[in-house]
């Protein structure tokens, strides 16, 4: 595969400072937890379930019992010191048989929680209760690599990454197997609209979810369970992604591992630009959620395409490189290995701009030699989508071209009708064949694509990293680090002060004796 000849010296540069302007955030979310973290730790508990009283109507609207306890023990005893010591206090001093049962004594108002005196009998039981959690996440692991054994991996790259979302997990379902039937390897089934606001996860099967399904441990399921089925009859793993982003990005990961999902939406900074929550929520959340990930073998991608959505996509693409250095610090410091960063740009350059399509290739290619080692996701079209179907379909031909020749390692299928109506049935079925004409006619050109040294797409990959290596100096210069940058509007020209947006009050900040035994067994592994 072809790669750019890059400044080895301007490339150690620009990792040097990215791992200087994360360290601020890495030293926050090390001092502080969120009611999601703490949350996502009784799920791994196996404490699942919503609480019938305060519930009526939908399950999915009724509170999960992981919110429940976590409320009642904040409201009586803080969470400086996190759930496991109070909760497992409570169980092994005999207040309850079980955690369900526990539970429901929160449901009756007539459950205590302190802080033990002596807190080993309570470290020691929500250990073990944690650990068999990530046994059942360490054997998913292991079954999605007998699978692929079994049928096999996609036998090329790009992978063809393809949506689906209707609003209700029955339709998806044949939906998802028709994909995959027509040549998709990875179905994502997204989100319905303002989850990523919610501060609880949905419980349940769920059939009204509005431009999207809702994320839900049966949901994740009843997919998963699907896609097996139509992996071993088309002869190949199907993978399944969904979303661990905004207030429950913890908990969403956690289901993810439960129910063996392979890739999911986890992104730095995208839930701070583009839905306004919180930088600090987001720091701590997004920490424990990748190392979540990175035990469970699950792919993420990250959002860097849409800061092309909101500010120019030749003008700011050295904030797209930032923001992949700063994506790929952040992952390794949770544990995630080079293989699971899928790493996010876009073919997002305005078509009528001359030479566009050459610096499309020249941002694609300094990607991919900057991450040899990452499978890129490349994200189609949409900004400049006018509804001129015709060309919309041309665009998104050159788009699959752009990514069969610079070696994209996950490329989600554009249509021609994409960012103006929501697309058909009929429409994903002409986007498939482009992207499979494409992949077929010229998938190998990867090996004969070799622009030359000093040529347009050198120089301008090589102008991108400069400015890159010069923005990331910026941030890494400042007390702040990242915070500052994203407050000073740096990515997606939004800005977004440290102490504003939503779930602020949802973050907490650890005493001394503070434990949480999802962490002390996450970080074991990784260390």
């Amino acid at each position: 595969m072809s790669t750019l000849e890059l400044d080895p010296t301007l490339v150690a540069r620009a990792r040097e400072l990215a791992a200087r302007a994360a360290q601020p955030v890495v030293d926050l979310a090390r001092r502080h937890t969120t009611v999601s973290v703490e949350r996502a730790v009784l799920r791994l508990a196996g404490l699942t379930g919503t609480d019938p009283v305060t519930g009526e109507g939908r399950v999915e609207d009724r509170v999960p019992w992981v919110n429940r306890v976590v409320d009642a023990v904040r409201d009586q005893v803080g969470l400086e010191q996190g759930i496991a010591l109070p909760v497992w206090h409570a169980l092994t001093s005999g207040t309850a048989p079980s955690l369900q049962a526990l539970a429901e004594q929160v449901g009756a108002g007539t459950a205590r929680f302190e802080i033990p005196a002596d807190p080993e009998p309570a470290r020691l039981a929500a250990r073990d209760a944690v650990a068999a959690g990530l046994a059942r996440i360490d054997a998913n692991r292991r079954r999605r690599d007998e699978l692929v054994a079994t049928h096999g991996d996609p036998p090329r790259r790009p992978w063809i990454y393809l949506i689906v979302a209707t609003g209700d997990i029955h339709e998806d379902i044949p939906q998802a197997q028709a994909a995959a039937r027509a040549g998709a390897d990875v179905i994502a089934v997204i989100r319905s609209t303002g989850q990523s606001l919610l501060d609880y996860v949905p419980e349940g099967a769920t059939r009204t979810g509005y431009a999207g399904t809702y994320a839900t441990q049966e949901n994740f399921r009843l997919m998963r369970a699907a896609l097996d089925d139509v992996s071993a009859e088309v002869g190949r793993y199907v993978r399944l992604t969904n979303y661990a982003s905004g207030l429950c990005m913890p908990e969403i990961a956690v289901l993810a591992g439960l129910e063996r999902l392979d890739m999911m939406l986890n992104d730095a900074m995208y839930g701070i630009l583009f839905r306004d929550i919180n930088p600090r929520r987001t720091f701590v959340d997004q920490r424990f959620s990748r190392m979540v990930h990175a035990r469970a073998g699950i792919i993420i991608n990250t959002g860097e395409d849409n800061y092309l959505t909101t500010a120019d996509a030749v003008d700011e693409a050295h904030t797209v490189t930032v923001s992949q250095l700063l994506n790929e610090t952040l992952a390794h410091e949770a544990g995630l290995a080079d293989w699971q960063l899928g790493l996010g740009h876009a073919f997002e350059i305005n078509p009528d701009l001359k030479e566009s399509f050459r610096l499309e290739l020249a941002h694609a290619m300094l990607a991919r030699s900057l991450f040899p080692d990452a499978p890129l996701k490349w994200m189609p079209p949409t900004k400049h989508m006018t509804g001129d179907v015709f060309r919309g379909y041309l665009l998104d031909g050159f788009f699959n071209l752009a990514g069969a020749l610079t070696g994209q390692g996950i490329l989600l299928v554009g249509m021609m009708t994409e960012a103006v109506v929501t697309p058909w049935l009929s429409d994903r079925d002409l986007a498939l064949r482009n992207v499979r004409y494409v992949l077929d006619a010229a998938g190998g050109l990867t090996e004969d694509f070799a622009p030359p040294k000093g040529g347009f797409i050198d120089r301008r990959a090589d102008t991108v990293l400069r400015e890159a290596v010069d923005l990331l100096g910026r941030i890494a210069d400042h007390p702040e680090g990242l915070i500052q940058a994203i407050a000073d509007g740096t990515f997606g020209i939004t800005k977004r002060p440290p102490d504003g947006g939503k779930g602020l009050a949802g973050v907490v900040e650890l005493a001394a004796g503070a434990y949480n035994p999802a962490l002390e067994l996450l970080e074991a592994v990784h260390a």
